[in-house]
């Protein structure tokens, strides 16, 4: 099962991802996929961390998902942008191997068998358009990974100002 929750930067994504996290099991996980760039993500990380209590496992993985035994439980990957960034990155700002590597690690943990992935991802298109040209191939990037994983989403729900919409699934 595959839920992708999606929307702008502060809607509620995390915070309504994690709800559904805790509703479907007592052990959920919590996939972090942040570099620590510099001392304000530490302190985003930090303080992700400290909202989650004893009943989570806290995974930090940057790329390689697939690394993740995802069989048999409830995970909570956050996020995709910040997943991307780190393919986009590693690959000099190659938009279309970046779309294929992430492509390929979403595959190999979806179809781990009986996995309950819930994917937070942010909808950065609908936004300011970017100023620079890496900017707007990483937005291309973005755009094309969500439409990949809504495509194989079994629900999508779009965050709007704190409350869940679902637009595909139940």
């Amino acid at each position: 099962m595959v839920y992708l929750i999606t929307g702008g930067e502060r809607s509620g994504k995390s915070g309504y991802a994690q709800e559904l996290a805790l509703q479907l099991t007592n052990t959920p996980m919590y996939v972090a996929t942040a570099r620590k760039w510099d001392e304000d993500f530490q302190n985003r990380i930090d303080r992700h961390q400290q909202e989650r209590d004893e009943r989570w496992t806290n995974i930090e993985k940057e790329k390689h998902l697939s690394e993740i035994d995802f069989s048999g439980k409830v995970a909570l990957i956050d996020c995709v942008t910040l997943w991307l960034t780190n393919f986009f990155v590693d690959t000099k700002n190659d938009v279309a191997l970046s779309l294929d590597e992430a492509k390929a690690e979403f595959l190999k943990i979806a179809n781990q068998p009986d996995a309950t992935l819930i994917i937070v991802t942010n909808e950065i298109g609908m936004g300011l358009h970017a100023d620079t040209h890496v900017g707007r191939k990483f937005t291309e990037l973005q755009g094309w990974m969500n439409q990949f994983l809504a495509k194989n989403a079994d629900t999508v729900v779009l965050m709007v100002s704190g409350i869940p919409v679902t637009i595909k699934g139940k």
